[in-house]
């Protein structure tokens, strides 16, 4: 149906200026300017697949910027969630190796983006921008190594707005990558983030899955121990489950359930029986199944090797290879579970 009054007009007028944004000067559009730079600036990079310096994407960013801060001043729709989605992903479209997600927080002030430029982690960041009257701004950028995700969370009971930020990546030398998730949170002028599962569980946290539902979270990972070797298959891995607390305003954890822990178990009797054998502790030695003919064949010092355990279904024995210092040969220690823990079941030195 054609505009027929002036409000209509003005209306498709600035619909249509919001995508034809033009530049004083002729200078080509947003759009335009966008798929220039990415061509020089990650074409090459995408190529050799290498990642791009944060530092070397800001004038990519500015651009980015200044469309979004443009929109919020506008107000009213092009302001919305849904126009901002739309003009950025006619930016994803035009340089097809980047993912551009936005959402408008609870609260009508904040409005936060994640922002993939490149597929491999480096130079990928998350902006928030916050409404001021009629004025808008780039209020925090976060970075961190992997591709961001957003997930949505109410405001707290003060209203404060906050939302889930998830990197992904980059990928360890066996292939699983590697996970934070964090709550961000608007504290007066700047936001802060006011739980991690770094802080929880480290920064090296490795994540075989990881899902979130509404206000909970789960996150599965392996559980790094002595004895864990990496890419091995049937090693000890736990689940949290956390649930946001809204009187609380916080994440708490609600279930941990652990996956072959019979591993981490094995490895802990392993460990013991070789600290045993460095301190000459016949009695933790016997104790831990070593017999006395056993005991004089091996010697006083090994050390486990970097090598996966086998594990024996019908017999429920596990072989874990060691060497002493100066012998190639190594040695095959045979373990077996019994009501009393781990225990040796043999032993013996490999031709």
């Amino acid at each position: 149906m054609p505009c027929r009054t002036f409000a209509c007009a003005l209306a498709l007028g600035l619909l249509i200026g919001a995508f034809q944004t033009p530049v004083p000067g002729g200078e080509p559009d947003r759009l335009e300017r966008f798929r220039e730079l990415a061509t020089s600036r990650l074409g090459g990079l995408d190529l050799a697949g290498s990642d791009p310096a944060v530092e070397g994407l800001g004038e990519i960013y500015a651009l980015l910027d200044d469309e979004i801060v443009e929109s919020l001043e506008a107000g009213s729709m092009f302001a919305s969630e849904a126009f901002l989605q739309e003009r950025l992903s006619a930016f994803s479209e035009v340089w097809g190796g980047s993912t551009f997600w936005l959402l408008n927080l609870p609260g009508g002030s904040l409005s936060v983006g994640s922002f993939q430029l490149s597929p491999g982690g480096g130079g990928n960041s998350i902006r928030v921008y916050r409404r001021v009257g009629n004025r808008a701004e780039l209020l925090a950028v976060i970075h961190r190594d992997g591709i961001p995700h957003l997930s949505r969370m109410p405001s707290t009971r003060g209203g404060q707005g906050q939302f889930l930020a998830v990197w992904v990546g980059p990928l360890s030398p066996h292939g699983t990558p590697a996970i934070r998730i964090e709550l961000w949170r608007q504290e007066g002028d700047r936001i802060r983030a006011v739980w991690s599962t770094a802080d929880l569980l480290g920064p090296d946290l490795y994540a075989t899955a990881y899902e979130i539902r509404g206000q909970e979270l789960a996150v599965r990972y392996e559980a790094r121990y002595p004895g864990w070797k990496p890419g091995c298959e049937g090693q000890t891995e736990q689940e949290d489950h956390y649930r946001y607390a809204t009187a609380s305003d916080a994440f708490i954890l609600i279930q941990r359930q652990v996956y072959n822990g019979w591993h981490r178990e094995l490895h802990t009797a392993v460990e013991r029986f070789l600290g045993a054998l460095r301190r000459g502790d016949e009695r933790a030695l016997f104790a831990l199944g070593l017999t006395p003919e056993l005991r004089r064949l091996l010697p006083d010092r090994l050390a486990a090797e970097p090598i996966c355990d086998i594990r024996d279904g019908p017999s429920q024995i596990v072989t874990v290879s060691a060497t002493a210092p100066g012998d190639p040969r190594p040695w095959v220690l045979r373990f077996r579970q019994t009501r009393d823990g781990w225990r040796l079941a043999g032993a013996e030195r490999l031709p």
